[in-house]
């Protein structure tokens, strides 16, 4: 059944993330598919979704993309790993059939794991992720659905991302944090050869994470994974395709004051940009 409000003329990508994070995705796929137009929506107010209940998560999730929806996505892209672990399949069984058979609703978890398969040499597989994502177990039954000879440890960061959204990334103390993980980590399993960086928030802790990670193990960012799997998705399927605009645009809205989201957004785009407030 159709909802009535939703638009069904061509619109923009619809790019989701609880906070942050998932500004380092949309660069990443604006890196590669620059010719569309993208609305970001974070839910900055309500976040961080890595400590709050499956349940919570779907509910705000679920709320998030049902405004892009109306907002005129067709299309909306999860740049958040706690919401693909705990809303994802959710939304597309549950609320999709519901809202609009025609929308889609996509998931990052997915195309970074099935990019792990060519990477791992020995299937020693490590996950750094927020407690929420490591308890969810969603990397470890993805990997082995695709990949069943694959050993998977994962490790949870607490302090990692409000490292990051706190400023402090760049700090000698945030050193202390990074080589703690790091090492049990690698203490879980010390064969690991490949490292997945299964928050959006990581890639700038990525300096510090390479100081003390071995040469040889490789890391996995998600950013160009999702952005080469988006564009295979979008190739497939034209239908979907076809009411996505090109404009070359991007709009981005947060949940939280502009004043509060600007500072930190730019630390995470690396330039200047506009925002505004949206109530959900």
């Amino acid at each position: 059944m159709r909802h009535a409000s939703f638009p069904d003329e061509s619109g923009p990508i619809g790019v989701f993330d609880s906070g942050y994070g998932g500004l380092t995705i949309l660069t990443q796929i604006r890196r590669l598919l620059p010719e569309y137009d993208y609305l970001y929506l974070g839910d900055n107010a309500r976040t961080p979704y890595g400590t709050r209940s499956f349940e919570v998560v779907y509910e705000y999730t679920s709320q998030c993309v049902e405004q892009l929806f109306q907002m005129g996505c067709h299309l909306v892209i999860l740049a958040c790993n706690t919401a693909s672990a705990k809303a994802l399949k959710s939304i597309q069984v549950n609320d999709i059939p519901q809202l609009d058979e025609h929308r889609r609703v996509l998931g990052i978890i997915r195309p970074t794991v099935e990019a792990i398969g060519n990477i791992t040499q020995n299937r020693h597989v490590g996950i750094l992720a927020t407690p929420g994502t490591i308890k969810s177990m969603s990397y470890p039954m993805e990997i082995y659905k695709l990949y069943p000879d694959i050993k998977v440890s994962g490790e949870a960061c607490p302090i990692w991302v409000p490292l990051v959204e706190s400023g402090e990334y760049q700090s000698d103390g945030a050193d202390y944090f990074v080589s703690k993980h790091i090492s049990h980590l690698l203490d879980k399993d010390p064969e690991i050869d490949t490292i997945v960086l299964g928050c959006t928030h990581y890639p700038l802790l990525l300096n510090k994470i390479r100081k003390y990670v071995p040469e040889n193990i490789n890391i996995i960012s998600q950013g160009e994974y999702v952005a080469v799997s988006l564009q295979d998705y979008l190739k497939r399927h034209t239908e979907i395709d076809g009411k996505c605009t090109k404009g070359g645009s991007c709009r981005y809205l947060t949940t939280e004051s502009v004043e509060t989201f600007l500072p930190a957004a730019t630390k995470f785009l690396n330039e200047s940009i506009k925002a505004e407030t949206i109530c959900i």
